[in-house]
Protein backbone atom coordinates (compact mmCIF):
# COMPACT_ATOMS: atom_id res chain seq x y z
CA UNK A 1 0.00 0.00 0.00
CA UNK A 2 2.89 2.23 -0.94
CA UNK A 3 1.03 4.10 -3.03
CA UNK A 4 -1.33 5.36 0.05
CA UNK A 5 1.21 5.43 2.74
CA UNK A 6 2.73 9.13 3.20
CA UNK A 7 -1.35 9.89 3.17
CA UNK A 8 -2.44 7.64 5.36
CA UNK A 9 0.85 8.32 7.67
CA UNK A 10 -0.55 12.37 7.62
CA UNK A 11 -4.06 11.16 8.16
CA UNK A 12 -2.92 9.29 11.51
CA UNK A 13 -0.49 12.17 12.73
CA UNK A 14 -3.39 14.69 12.13
CA UNK A 15 -5.99 12.46 14.61
CA UNK A 16 -3.22 12.06 17.00
CA UNK A 17 -2.20 15.57 17.23
CA UNK A 18 -6.37 16.78 16.77
CA UNK A 19 -8.16 14.15 19.62
CA UNK A 20 -6.66 16.10 22.91
CA UNK A 21 -6.95 19.57 21.32
CA UNK A 22 -10.61 18.51 20.57
CA UNK A 23 -11.10 17.41 23.99
CA UNK A 24 -9.80 20.12 25.41
CA UNK A 25 -12.25 22.69 24.24
CA UNK A 26 -15.20 24.29 25.97
CA UNK A 27 -19.29 23.60 25.82
CA UNK A 28 -19.23 27.05 24.02
CA UNK A 29 -16.54 26.96 21.88
CA UNK A 30 -17.81 23.74 20.28
CA UNK A 31 -21.64 25.23 20.21
CA UNK A 32 -20.68 28.33 19.06
CA UNK A 33 -22.55 28.74 15.64
CA UNK A 34 -20.74 32.08 13.77
CA UNK A 35 -24.09 32.24 11.82
CA UNK A 36 -26.94 30.67 10.53
CA UNK A 37 -25.68 29.15 7.41
CA UNK A 38 -22.21 27.80 9.35
CA UNK A 39 -21.90 24.56 11.40
CA UNK A 40 -20.36 24.60 14.40
CA UNK A 41 -17.28 22.40 15.97
CA UNK A 42 -19.65 19.71 16.49
CA UNK A 43 -21.45 19.57 14.15
CA UNK A 44 -17.64 19.84 11.49
CA UNK A 45 -16.86 17.37 13.58
CA UNK A 46 -20.35 15.09 13.27
CA UNK A 47 -19.59 15.69 9.51
CA UNK A 48 -16.40 14.36 9.68
CA UNK A 49 -17.86 10.74 11.26
CA UNK A 50 -20.33 11.36 7.85
CA UNK A 51 -17.54 11.46 5.51
CA UNK A 52 -15.42 8.97 7.11
CA UNK A 53 -18.50 6.46 6.77
CA UNK A 54 -19.48 7.14 3.45
CA UNK A 55 -16.19 7.10 2.04
CA UNK A 56 -15.40 4.20 3.92
CA UNK A 57 -18.44 2.36 2.12
CA UNK A 58 -17.63 3.69 -1.03
CA UNK A 59 -14.47 2.45 -0.99
CA UNK A 60 -15.79 -1.24 -0.61
CA UNK A 61 -18.72 -1.07 -3.03
CA UNK A 62 -15.99 0.22 -5.50
CA UNK A 63 -13.82 -2.91 -5.07
CA UNK A 64 -16.76 -5.21 -5.59
CA UNK A 65 -20.05 -3.31 -7.64
CA UNK A 66 -19.84 -2.88 -11.30
CA UNK A 67 -18.09 0.15 -12.68
CA UNK A 68 -18.88 2.64 -13.19
CA UNK A 69 -20.54 2.74 -9.60
CA UNK A 70 -23.91 4.79 -9.17
CA UNK A 71 -23.75 5.17 -5.34
CA UNK A 72 -25.75 7.32 -2.97
CA UNK A 73 -23.63 10.89 -2.87
CA UNK A 74 -24.14 12.79 0.30
CA UNK A 75 -22.03 15.46 0.16
CA UNK A 76 -23.66 17.58 -3.04
CA UNK A 77 -27.15 18.71 -3.18
CA UNK A 78 -27.16 19.94 0.63
CA UNK A 79 -27.68 16.35 1.45
CA UNK A 80 -24.30 16.40 3.90
CA UNK A 81 -26.47 19.22 5.99
CA UNK A 82 -29.26 17.61 5.92
CA UNK A 83 -27.39 14.63 7.60
CA UNK A 84 -25.70 17.19 9.98
CA UNK A 85 -29.10 18.23 11.12
CA UNK A 86 -31.09 14.58 10.87
CA UNK A 87 -28.37 13.42 13.86
CA UNK A 88 -28.69 16.47 15.46
CA UNK A 89 -24.70 16.30 16.13
CA UNK A 90 -25.22 19.82 18.29
CA UNK A 91 -26.66 17.54 20.75
CA UNK A 92 -24.43 14.54 21.02
CA UNK A 93 -21.78 13.81 23.64
CA UNK A 94 -19.01 15.75 23.15
CA UNK A 95 -16.29 13.40 24.41
CA UNK A 96 -18.13 10.12 22.62
CA UNK A 97 -18.05 12.29 19.40
CA UNK A 98 -14.60 12.78 19.24
CA UNK A 99 -14.28 9.18 19.83
CA UNK A 100 -16.16 8.62 16.98
CA UNK A 101 -14.26 11.02 14.66
CA UNK A 102 -11.23 9.37 15.98
CA UNK A 103 -12.43 5.74 15.14
CA UNK A 104 -13.93 6.10 12.23
CA UNK A 105 -10.48 7.75 10.43
CA UNK A 106 -8.54 5.05 11.98
CA UNK A 107 -10.49 2.77 10.42
CA UNK A 108 -10.57 4.15 6.79
CA UNK A 109 -6.63 3.84 7.25
CA UNK A 110 -7.19 0.04 7.56
CA UNK A 111 -9.72 -0.03 4.75
CA UNK A 112 -7.59 2.24 2.56
CA UNK A 113 -4.11 -0.06 3.60
CA UNK A 114 -5.69 -2.62 2.72
CA UNK A 115 -7.21 -1.61 -0.97
CA UNK A 116 -6.93 -4.46 -3.94
CA UNK A 117 -4.72 -2.27 -6.28
CA UNK A 118 -6.36 -3.53 -9.17
CA UNK A 119 -9.32 -1.72 -8.76
CA UNK A 120 -8.04 1.54 -7.88
CA UNK A 121 -9.05 2.85 -11.69
CA UNK A 122 -12.71 1.87 -10.67
CA UNK A 123 -15.11 5.20 -10.71
CA UNK A 124 -18.16 6.13 -9.16
CA UNK A 125 -20.93 8.53 -10.40
CA UNK A 126 -21.48 11.49 -8.43
CA UNK A 127 -24.62 13.40 -7.94
CA UNK A 128 -23.27 16.23 -10.24
CA UNK A 129 -22.27 13.00 -12.67
CA UNK A 130 -18.43 13.72 -12.25
CA UNK A 131 -16.42 10.36 -12.55
CA UNK A 132 -14.30 9.97 -9.28
CA UNK A 133 -11.35 7.20 -9.35
CA UNK A 134 -11.15 4.94 -6.12
CA UNK A 135 -7.25 5.94 -6.25
CA UNK A 136 -8.76 9.90 -6.64
CA UNK A 137 -11.49 9.61 -4.44
CA UNK A 138 -8.51 8.13 -1.82
CA UNK A 139 -6.59 10.86 -2.23
CA UNK A 140 -8.73 13.53 -1.55
CA UNK A 141 -10.02 12.50 1.62
CA UNK A 142 -7.01 13.77 2.97
CA UNK A 143 -7.59 17.37 1.50
CA UNK A 144 -11.05 17.09 2.69
CA UNK A 145 -10.06 15.94 6.53
CA UNK A 146 -7.48 19.33 6.31
CA UNK A 147 -9.92 21.85 4.97
CA UNK A 148 -12.55 20.48 7.53
CA UNK A 149 -9.82 20.81 10.44
CA UNK A 150 -9.17 24.41 9.04
CA UNK A 151 -12.25 25.49 9.63
CA UNK A 152 -12.32 24.21 13.28
CA UNK A 153 -9.01 26.04 13.90
CA UNK A 154 -10.48 29.15 12.65
CA UNK A 155 -14.36 28.75 15.15
CA UNK A 156 -10.83 28.08 17.98
CA UNK A 157 -9.06 31.73 17.48
CA UNK A 158 -12.53 33.63 16.50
Amino acid sequence: MGEFMENNQELLNLIEEWEPKLLALSEDSISFRPNNESWTIKETVGHMVDSSSNNTHRIIHLQYQPNPLIYPDYANLGNNDRWVAIQNYQAENWYDLVQLWKYSNLHIVHVINNVNMDKLDNEWITALNKRVSLRAMIIDYLRHFKLHLSEIDELINK
